[in-house]
């Protein structure tokens, strides 16, 4: 249905790179996948990498996708100090974790200090070389100030607001209004 509706979607898999996961991913051939730090029996994501303490774990592992021929990306906390040792592993892009700020976007201070944050983290990542995905609690109503303080944000990732809007407004329908709140 998503390829039919969706030609130009792309197949992300995210998840914390065991073996099964590797060997799921070389399977299903993803363009590309997502390392998230997190226990696989966890529900959902809720930190990134230290990159620099998990750098001799992630490298062979980056490696070991990128001959695959899979984009990676590693799902990222906003540390803007972070960002030299995540493009040390090899990786492609980072994710940044977005949690904080969606859970603080009913308080405009707070949320604009995470805004910032995330901010800093994408333009230094930028500045070494690595593309910007972003992911954690995006809605239609705080995509338009974090496309706009990042904007060339190459991906965001949404998860139950898709599904959620999708029962009122229809796959299509939550696709156009996502796709319009980043401004593309």
């Amino acid at each position: 249905m998503i390829d039919d509706e969706f030609p130009r979607a792309e197949f992300n898999i995210e998840g914390y790179p065991t073996e099964d996961f590797l060997v799921l991913v070389e399977k299903h051939q993803p363009e590309q996948v997502t390392l998230v730090p997190d226990d696989p029996a966890q529900a959902t994501s809720d930190h990134g990498w230290n990159f620099a303490a998990e750098a001799a774990f992630l490298t062979p592992i980056v490696k070991r996708l990128k001959k695959g021929g899979f984009r990676v990306s590693l799902f990222s906390d906003p540390d803007p100090a972070g960002v030299t040792a995540a493009r040390d592993t090899g990786a492609d892009r980072i994710e940044l974790y977005t949690g904080p700020y969606g859970s603080y976007y009913s308080d405009p201070a707070r949320a604009a200090k995470e805004l910032e944050k995330l901010g800093k983290t994408a333009d230094a990542a930028l500045a070494a070389g690595l593309q910007v995905n972003a992911g954690h609690d995006l809605v239609v109503s705080n995509l338009p100030a974090l496309a706009k303080r990042i904007p060339a944000l190459a991906e965001v990732s949404i998860g139950h607001g898709l599904t959620a809007d999708a029962l009122e407004y229809g796959m299509a329908g939550t696709v156009g209004r996502f796709l319009k709140a980043c401004g593309w």
